[in-house]
């Protein structure tokens, strides 16, 4: 009887060990033991959590007390690293990489230095080198997706690709002759095709973008506005960045800021993506509001040029789309979103002079979730929820400048380094692991940038040709 009943427990046992292994629910990947950062709306953060991801996207994000109900292709224990969304990184110039620590203190270095360097080093070639080492820079800082605008975008779109980030990019529309476009109108034609090419590409939005007001005229930034609304796609400008601009736009319109005159000519729209926007009074914040228009917040591009400090913190609290970007890696000089987090709480706290503005926390969410919201793309990234895409980073908490750890958010924006981000994970695919990249040879992309740095060398610095 005894034995009977034995047999029978263990058959019972069986049975159930195999109806839960069923019941498990199977994943491509598995983040366990991790002090996730959610960024959804309630801020939720699990101490102990989980993430499972299926193909491309998130299938679940618990406490991790469920975690046996998972059986996974891959798994990743964090134990207790921070887990978070893929950093965005609203605004930059990805190829100019190639041109980093060139004229850093140049006054008017636009016009005096860097428009007359890219009319002589321009080419297909250097866009394509200098996008794959700026993919390799901002991957390994976290960043899973970037809005770029620069020339022969689809090249950068070709880098993209292949490394398997995600980017907005912008082809760039200016009225005087530049290295893929004569004028401003061939610029059109040539963002046009780029944007029928890439529409449909799952990772790739293409868009336009226009340099910016100043630079381009009236019927040019019109023309673009309606393009951009029949292709449906995001239109990328710099905007009130500079004295420069407020004055050529002053002499325009009649005395109008550029958010006064972009509204004006109907150019302030949803699709619209601003950078920098520095020189703003209340009522030109109303209007970028009223018209929903996106912003990209560069704080160290912009106190480095000594241009001014963004009331971002006033357009973020004021409810507007507004997330954190670096600007070129000529400007901020790097171009990983966390790098910007310690120097955009401490200048907010102190041009505010108050200890308490733009605590963590919400430099977090302008980095994830608010980036995303700037860039019209909240619905897909930007936070850890259910039927998002898997854009997913690891931040290594066992560093030596991540320890102790007691406030998460604290520790981000405070401690962190871009080199701690240890694992970057886009779509679903781990393009970075224990800071090796998967997808792409991070040696040979270095190499190459090395040896067109020689040339750059010789073109510029020998030559003398473009003022330092």
């Amino acid at each position: 009887m005894f034995k009977k009943t034995l047999v029978a427990v263990s058959l019972a046992a069986a049975s159930l060990a195999s109806a839960t292994a069923m019941a498990a629910e199977n994943v491509d990947l598995l983040i366990k033991n991790a002090t996730v950062l959610t960024m959804d709306e309630d801020k939720n953060v699990y101490e102990k959590g989980l993430v499972a991801v299926k193909e491309n996207k998130i299938v679940a994000v618990t406490d991790g007390s469920d975690l046996k109900e998972f059986e996974a292709k891959k798994v990743i224990d964090a134990d207790g690293d921070i887990v978070m969304p893929g950093l965005i990184n609203t605004h930059t110039h990805v190829s100019m990489t190639v041109f980093r620590s060139l004229a850093d203190d140049v006054p008017d270095r636009l016009h005096r230095y860097i428009f007359p360097l890219e009319s002589k080093l321009v080419t297909r070639d250097m866009v394509r080198i200098g996008a794959q080492l700026g993919n390799v820079e901002m991957l390994k800082g976290g960043v899973t997706t970037y809005a770029d605008m620069y020339y022969f975008e689809d090249e950068v779109a070709k880098t993209v690709d292949e490394i398997g980030m995600r980017a907005i990019l912008g082809e760039t529309v200016i009225k005087f002759p530049v290295a893929d476009a004569a004028n401003a109108e061939e610029g059109i034609k040539y963002a046009v095709n780029f944007i029928e090419e890439y529409k449909d590409h799952p990772r790739i939005t293409p868009a336009f973008a226009p340099h910016a007001p100043y630079t381009n005229t009236t019927e040019t930034l019109q023309k673009i506005t309606e393009l951009s609304k029949k292709y449906d796609v995001p239109v990328l400008i710099h905007l009130a960045e500079s004295d420069r601009e407020d004055q050529v736009i002053a002499e325009r319109s009649g005395g109008m800021s550029p958010v006064e005159y972009m509204a004006d000519i109907g150019a302030l729209t949803p699709n619209l993506v601003g950078a920098h926007v520095i020189n703003v009074s209340d009522s030109d914040i109303e209007l970028l509001k009223k018209h929903d228009v996106g912003i990209a917040h560069n704080m160290s591009a912009n106190i480095k040029s000594a241009k001014g400090v963004s009331p971002a913190l006033k357009m973020f609290d004021d409810g507007l789309r507004i997330g954190l970007g670096t600007d070129g890696p000529m400007s901020g000089n790097t171009i990983s979103t966390l790098d910007e987090f310690n120097q955009v709480a401490k200048v907010h706290k102190l041009v505010n002079k108050d200890r308490a503005a733009m605590p963590p926390m919400k430099v977090v969410e302008m980095a994830t979730i608010g980036a995303a919201r700037a860039l019209h793309m909240e619905d897909t990234i930007g936070s850890l929820e259910v039927g998002k895409l898997a854009d997913i980073i690891v931040i290594d908490t066992k560093a030596p400048n991540m320890v102790p750890v007691y406030n998460p958010y604290s520790a981000l924006v405070y401690s962190a380094y871009a080199a701690n981000v240890k694992h970057t994970i886009v779509d679903g695919q781990i393009l970075m692991k224990d800071r090796t990249m998967t997808t792409v040879d991070e040696d040979k992309i270095r190499n190459e940038a090395l040896a067109f740095a020689d040339k750059v060398r010789k073109t510029v610095i020998e030559s003398g040709e473009v003022v330092q």
